[in-house]
């Protein structure tokens, strides 16, 4: 795992100016907390990247919960049911660290709900047989590691603590990913056939998890120059498609790049050109599952409204009775 980074409060810089002392923080590599003074830009960068990242592991619970129930072996299904479950974890871990920066969890679910924030494309692709469940494993949790390990060093506090956890627990989901895969390339024929159906499939929207080119990114920059990115867009694709070449080897798959190959000169491979048309697209909403995967996530909050009812009830009584004990103990004190 990356060096900690300290964390030390922008107090530290008494007589400068807030801004300086934010400044200061930052190339220091000192952690801004929560009490901390920040520009608002940067707050907003902070809000808008950790919800579209919660937003992300909720969604991305349903592409492969769809196949909880069809598991080959009971083995698989608890593997599964536990991954599962970590990525709902992770999702209330970033709702709560954006929670730290003022803005509310219901806030940015009705944000979600309204399609006024996004979420990762990657999930708005279908799982069409048990390969996929592999093949996200592999290919996108390992992407999402790739772009999630340099996270742990933000300069915001809570999201690199946060990040710390789910690191780890994304680095388990990739290798389930890739177990599963080695199983199936090593099993019959048609098993094979349908690993490799599955990579073709998911290698290139893995790519575009990275986001748009350096050239065409509208945040990659600044949140690079405030340390809450370390590496930009396409240096992170690059050291994703550099870890992934020796591993699919290994797998005897094929990834579906014909122009995948090694550059001695520049000490990297070589990979063909993403088709950003249809990452607009998707964005947009047109991709093969944005509409199914939104109604279902609405549709589920809407359903657990009794759940959340039910704990906020539970916890003003319980509030209540601290509240009385509490009274009951000063008058017989008195």
């Amino acid at each position: 795992m990356t060096a900690v980074t300290s964390t030390v409060t922008t107090d530290a810089y008494e007589g400068a100016s807030p801004e300086a002392a934010f400044e200061a923080a930052v190339a220091a590599d000192e952690r801004i907390e929560p009490r901390d003074w920040m520009p608002d830009a940067y707050r907003t960068t902070l809000i808008r990247q950790m919800a579209q990242h919660a937003h992300s592991e909720i969604i991305g619970m349903q592409p492969e919960a769809n196949w909880i129930t069809r598991a080959p072996s009971l083995r698989r299904k608890a593997i599964l049911m536990a991954k599962v479950q970590d990525e709902a974890g992770h999702g209330l871990y970033l709702y709560s660290a954006a929670e730290t920066l003022g803005t509310g969890r219901d806030e940015l679910l009705d944000k979600l709900h309204a399609g006024r924030q996004r979420y990762s494309s990657i999930f708005n692709y279908p799982t069409l047989t048990w390969a996929d469940v592999g093949a996200i494993g592999w290919l996108v949790d390992g992407a999402a590691i790739t772009n999630q390990v340099p996270l742990c060093r933000c300069s915001y506090g809570p999201y690199a603590r946060a990040m710390v956890r789910i690191c780890k627990e994304e680095s388990f989901h990739q290798r389930q990913g890739y177990e599963l895969l080695l199983t199936l390339s090593r099993g019959t024929a048609a098993q094979r056939e349908m690993a490799q159906d599955a990579v073709n499939r998911w290698w290139w929207p893995s790519l575009m998890m990275f986001g748009p080119p350096d050239d065409a990114s509208a945040h990659s920059a600044q949140s690079m120059a405030w340390k809450i990115k370390r590496h930009s867009n396409d240096e992170l694709r690059q050291r994703f498609v550099d870890i992934c070449v020796p591993q699919a080897e290994t797998l005897g798959l094929t990834l579906p790049d014909p122009d995948l190959a090694w550059n001695e000169e520049r000490g990297h491979y070589d990979f063909g050109a993403i088709d950003w048309t249809e990452f607009q697209e998707v964005l947009k909403g047109n991709g093969p599952c944005n509409e199914q995967r939104i109604t279902q996530r609405r549709r589920a909050h809407e359903e657990g409204a009794w759940v959340r009812e039910a704990a906020a009830a539970y916890a003003a009584k319980h509030s209540a009775q601290h509240t009385q004990h509490a009274q009951t103990d000063g008058k017989a004190t008195a």
